[in-house]
């Protein structure tokens, strides 16, 4: 479900899955691992879904 999110999002605002790993999580390869089965916890979780919503909200103003 996260993993499906962080995908439209990549494609909505054609970031790079490193760039969006550095920003959200400091983690240049989030994306890659979640794509391997990574799971990721609650707090990464929760860092994701904020940096999307806060980046929408920027993009849209």
């Amino acid at each position: 479900m996260l993993l499906r999110m962080i995908e439209q999002f990549l494609r909505e605002f054609q970031m790079p899955p490193t760039r969006f790993g550095r920003k959200c999580a400091r983690d240049p390869r989030l994306v890659f691992d979640l794509r391997l089965g990574r799971e990721p916890g609650d707090r990464v979780r929760r860092r994701v879904e904020h940096f999307m919503n806060s980046y929408r909200r920027s993009i849209s103003q």
